[in-house]
């Protein structure tokens, strides 16, 4: 099976935290839609959910990753600590295989050299609501740091969290 990640720069933030050019939200989504059938997820930011739903198909999940530590700005409250994560189909679990919640909590990570970056227990929930298995094709689309292919050697590698 194939699956992909996109984590690109939120709405509003590519030049200011990335130096590049918005992303266009729309091909991204028709992208994943087209190439990754057998599932994928969007990571975006929760005040521009209402945009990027919309270019979803109807059968897409919002799930959410709760950062009980996270970075509160001035005069923004309540805070900002949690992130929509849109998630289109997965591979079916068994009756065998522990139910995944629709939901992480994990701290931000810091001092990852990149704005936004994604601490591994979110990756290894990622992997698990997709149900990814060794084998399959993981096409992490804003690799960014580099850490979603080393955090998909390391939860394969434990049996134990792969299920």
């Amino acid at each position: 099976m194939r699956f992909a990640y996109a984590d690109p720069p939120y709405i509003g933030q590519a030049k200011k935290h990335y130096q590049c050019e918005e992303v266009d939200h729309a091909a991204l989504v028709a992208r994943l839609v087209n190439e990754y059938p057998d599932g994928w997820a969007l990571s975006l930011s929760s005040p521009t959910l209402h945009q990027v739903l919309p270019l979803c198909p109807p059968s897409v999940r919002v799930m959410a990753w709760v950062k009980p530590f996270a970075v509160f700005k001035p005069n923004v409250n309540p805070a900002y600590a949690w992130e929509p994560v849109i998630v289109s189909g997965g591979r079916r679990r068994t009756r065998q295989q522990a139910t995944v919640r629709d939901w992480v909590s994990a701290n931000i990570t810091l001092k990852r050299g990149l704005s936004g970056a994604k601490p591994d227990p979110f990756w290894f929930w990622l992997f698990s609501v997709l149900n990814i298995e060794d084998g399959d094709v993981f096409d992490d689309i804003f690799p960014g740091t580099g850490r979603g292919s080393e955090a998909l050697k390391e939860w394969l590698w434990q049996p134990s969290t792969a299920s």
